[in-house]
């Protein structure tokens, strides 16, 4: 097959964590061709979805590990998967990718589908299900989050499209910040908060669960560093090798119909304790922290998905 990979720059990724560097290596290693290209460079073009990239071969060596051909446009309707894999923040550049790889539905399968990618954003799904969640409020006004934290004391406040633990902030039931944090967040962004009651469970871990076309593939256990609340990976979380709980399962049972059949085919879920917080479809991680721990190919599990949905 012909693979596009619509991801930010890839001479700066992590081969060994990075999950499109995996995602793409285990193409490769099918058979499949792969081009590769930044969001920026995606256009319509009077009816036709075009992207400027380079033909792309992918090795296991770091510093080495992208070899690109000569910059070249090509049509993305000739190409059997457009991987849209480009990090958040989920913003109207983000947005409107979305809408132009929307153009390819009937040439091209795009992964995941952008469509539902557009309307299920990581914080947003999450309030389909709110008995999985934890209490939750998404606000703009200082009054509403006021009273959130009135009532639940201990509480987490984080901007409602950020990612990666960027901008997360703990408030415990002395802290004074509020004010402070709404001001700040307010004179950069329109958008609103999210809030939900603090986890002590956190301190265990945050778990991510990867599911492939809807089923639990197993998970990970990111464990915050000394001293944080955060447990991303990108600011120091560790991660732990861990099972699938019925708790878990549970969750995934519920979710998982639904991620599948609105074609969100790679999806990694954040479960703290027993509660659901996040539902990430936008550029899910993970992949090869599962691999090394569980001794599964995730991302052939990812391939076979996609393979028997083009028949």
């Amino acid at each position: 097959m012909k693979i596009a990979f619509q991801m930010d720059p890839i001479g700066d990724v992590n081969i060994n964590a990075d999950s499109s560097f995996r995602l793409a290596e285990e193409a490769q290693a099918r058979g499949h061709t792969l081009f590769y290209y930044t969001p920026d460079h995606l256009a319509y073009q009077e009816g036709r979805i075009t992207a400027r990239g380079h033909d792309l071969r992918v090795q296991r060596v770091q510093g080495d590990h992208a070899h690109l051909g000569p910059e070249r446009e090509v049509d993305l309707a000739d190409y059997d998967v457009v991987w849209l894999r480009q990090d958040p923040p989920f913003d109207m550049h983000y947005i409107t990718a979305t809408h132009l790889l929307d153009r390819l539905a009937q040439s091209t399968l795009v992964v995941n589908n952008p469509f539902w990618v557009r309307n299920y954003p990581e914080k947003l799904l999450v309030l389909d299900f709110p008995d999985l969640t934890p209490p939750t409020t998404i606000a703009r006004d200082l009054a509403t989050i006021k009273a959130f934290k009135a009532k639940h004391g201990d509480i987490i406040l984080k901007p409602l499209y950020g990612n990666g633990g960027a901008g997360v902030f703990r408030l415990d039931p002395e802290d004074r910040n509020l004010g402070s944090l709404h001001e700040l967040f307010t004179g950069f962004s329109r958008e609103p908060l999210i809030v939900q009651k603090f986890l002590p469970a956190v301190a265990k871990g945050d778990k991510r669960v990867i599911l492939v076309d809807g089923e639990a593939a197993g998970a990970i256990n990111r464990v915050p560093a000394e001293g944080e609340t955060r447990s991303n990976m990108h600011v120091g979380g560790r991660p732990e090798k861990i099972g699938l709980t019925d708790r878990d399962r549970e969750i995934c049972a519920r979710i998982g119909p639904l991620l599948r059949e609105k074609g969100q085919v790679f999806v990694g879920i954040d479960v703290i304790g027993d509660y659901l917080t996040e539902i990430n479809v936008t550029s899910p991680t993970g992949i090869q922290e599962l691999e090394r721990f569980d001794g599964t190919n995730i991302a052939g599990r990812i391939w076979d998905a996609i393979e028997a949905r083009l028949g």
